[in-house]
């Protein structure tokens, strides 16, 4: 029984791979390119990029360092502009507690959250906070899309905060 079911795996994973090696090559055959003969073809590509990656270039408009509160919070965050459009970005050296059940990204109104709230939990108080989205992860970087109807005037602070708990985790003072 074993050996029939090998005998079908084998049979299928070369089916695959010879019909994944005919799409590529009717692909590359078959790929509509057009080349400009007027301009030199190693230099079109390379405007080409670099236009794209300035028109990508993201703004920052206000960064924060995280202050540790209910549990060890580090790294960097910065708000930055790209397309009009705002994000909260959390740097490679960002890290928190994995302790945390239902950890979210906010926006706080005050910009000193952790001298502002009392110890050990360092609770939030509804209407001074937003939630931007859940915490991708524990560590690393990471991007949060902002909503446009956010006036990013009204909050002075990025945090990492446990909902289920109302314990804040860490708080970065953004400044511009």
């Amino acid at each position: 029984m074993k050996i029939r079911y090998l005998l079908i795996l084998s049979l299928f994973s070369i089916i695959m791979i010879s019909c994944a090696r005919k799409v590529s090559s009717n692909q590359l055959n078959e790929s509509p390119i057009a080349v400009n003969t007027s301009v030199p073809a190693s230099s079109t590509p390379a405007k080409s990029l670099a236009l794209s990656a300035q028109s990508q270039e993201s703004t920052a408009i206000k960064s924060g360092t995280f202050v540790s509160g209910e549990h060890t919070t580090q790294g960097t965050v910065n708000i930055t502009t790209k397309n009009g459009k705002s994000f909260l970005e959390l740097e490679q050296s960002f890290k928190t507690s994995e302790l945390g059940p239902d950890l979210v990204v906010v926006l706080h109104r005050s910009n000193n959250v952790i001298g502002s709230t009392k110890p050990p939990s360092y609770p939030l108080k509804s209407g001074d906070y937003i939630i931007i989205a859940p915490l991708k992860e524990y560590s690393g970087a990471q991007t949060y899309s902002i909503p446009s109807n956010i006036n990013l005037a009204d909050y002075k602070s990025a945090a990492i905060w446990c909902r289920k708990f109302n314990a804040t985790f860490g708080a970065a003072n953004l400044s511009s």
